[in-house]
């Protein structure tokens, strides 16, 4: 019964078409990953553009794959009245079982290109990961952490889960840093190192503000011992440099800190247990 089924099929099909359908994938691959390349050079050697290159390229990439697809099923299939019916039931079953995921990825996928809660160069977090969006694909999303670990997840996950966009389509984005140091210690002088280590970056993007906050409260992860909490807002002007501004800023802090005699929370802490352990 299976093998007549399949034979039933397979007359529909004009296997002569075959080679042209191969050629046209081949064709088409090529095209989409020269498009990429293309457009991911000259986002970089044009920096002001390189996101809405990025997601040029990315819109494009799923346009083409999306044309080839139609291409290869008119081409190969003989769409009679007889072959619609034959293969509507086959497909639906096809479908209804062994592709109802990747349905549902395309499908969200195509939503998230049109209803853009982020985009391709965004740096997103999601599900405890955090990194940037390097493809909006037919099936997944890709991220590449800062660890530049390449992560895919499923196009309908973000439909039902909740997202957070850093930089929302911009190029700058913001990036937020905490320090802590005793509540004894002077927070003024302190306040000022931070927003002289974080303005004289060379990463930082002064056309936004630079902002601090100062708060008294207990330690993440040490919930006996209370600080003062510094935490810094301030805009770089490309999120590839989230890490280097963090790097920057922090090291000028801490040397500074160094030289003016406040102390950190940890360094406190760690004097606390060296006095207890003698």
């Amino acid at each position: 019964m299976m093998e007549s089924t399949d034979l039933g099929v397979l007359k529909f099909l004009d296997l002569n078409q075959l080679p042209l359908v191969l050629l046209a994938v081949l064709f088409s691959t090529i095209v989409a990953h020269l498009l990429t390349r293309f457009l991911d050079r000259l986002g970089e050697r044009f920096t002001r553009r390189r996101l809405l290159l990025k997601q040029l390229a990315s819109a494009a990439k799923f346009a083409i794959v999306l044309v080839t697809a139609v291409f290869a099923a008119t081409t190969l299939v003989q769409f009679s009245n007889e072959a619609l019916l034959a293969l509507g039931g086959t497909a639906a079953l096809a479908f209804s079982f062994a592709f109802k995921d990747i349905l549902a990825s395309l499908i969200a996928g195509i939503i998230l290109l049109f209803d853009r809660p982020f985009q391709v160069g965004d740096r997103i977090a999601f599900d405890g990961v955090y990194g940037e969006v390097k493809e909006i694909g037919l099936r997944s999303v890709k991220l590449v952490t800062l660890d530049d670990n390449l992560v895919s997840i499923p196009n309908n996950k973000f439909l039902t889960e909740t997202v957070a966009s850093a930089n929302a389509g911009d190029l700058d984005q913001m990036v937020v840093l905490r320090f802590y140091i005793g509540c004894d210690q002077d927070f003024e002088r302190a306040k000022r190192i931070v927003n002289e280590a974080a303005i004289s970056s060379r990463y930082v993007f002064l056309d936004k503000p630079v902002e601090l906050a100062l708060r008294e409260g207990p330690v993440p992860g040490m919930a006996t011992r209370f600080a003062l909490d510094i935490t810094l807002k301030a805009y770089i002007f490309d999120g590839r440099f989230e890490t280097a501004f963090g790097t920057d800023v922090t090291e000028r802090v801490k040397r500074a800190f160094k030289e003016k005699g406040i102390h950190t929370i940890g360094e406190i802490a760690s004097a606390d247990q060296e006095e207890l352990s003698s």
